[in-house]
This record gives structure tokens, C-alpha cells and sequence, in this order.
């Protein structure tokens, strides 16, 4: 992902207020992750290792 569609994605990502659960490490290689997903029709199970643990993403 580009840093100009980050710049538009960010805001919409990246949570302000009282949180609940583990936060992700870097919010834009998760989102990444499952762009890739969803670009490949791959299975979870087979995302690539790059984006981290496929059951975290």
C-alpha cells in the first residue's frame, strides 16, 4: 500500500478512544494482509508469512 492510500485509509483505521483487545502491531500491514486476501482468493491459512500469524490478521 502507497503512502498517499494510507494517508486516506488511516483515519478510518487507527482507533482514538477506549480500546478493547491486543492492539495490532502495525495497523497498515494488517490491513495489507487482508487486501492481499482478498486481491488473491486464497485461503486464510495461506496468507503469506510477511503479513504475520494468519489467524491474527
Amino acid at each position: 500500500m502507497s503512502d498517499e492510500e494510507w494517508a486516506c485509509l488511516e483515519p478510518f483505521v487507527v482507533e482514538r478512544g477506549a480500546r478493547s483487545g491486543r492492539r495490532p502491531r502495525d495497523h497498515r500491514l494488517v490491513l495489507d494482509g487482508v487486501f492481499w486476501i482478498a486481491r488473491t482468493g486464497v485461503a486464510w491459512r495461506d496468507l503469506h508469512e510477511h503479513f504475520g500469524k494468519w489467524s491474527s490478521v
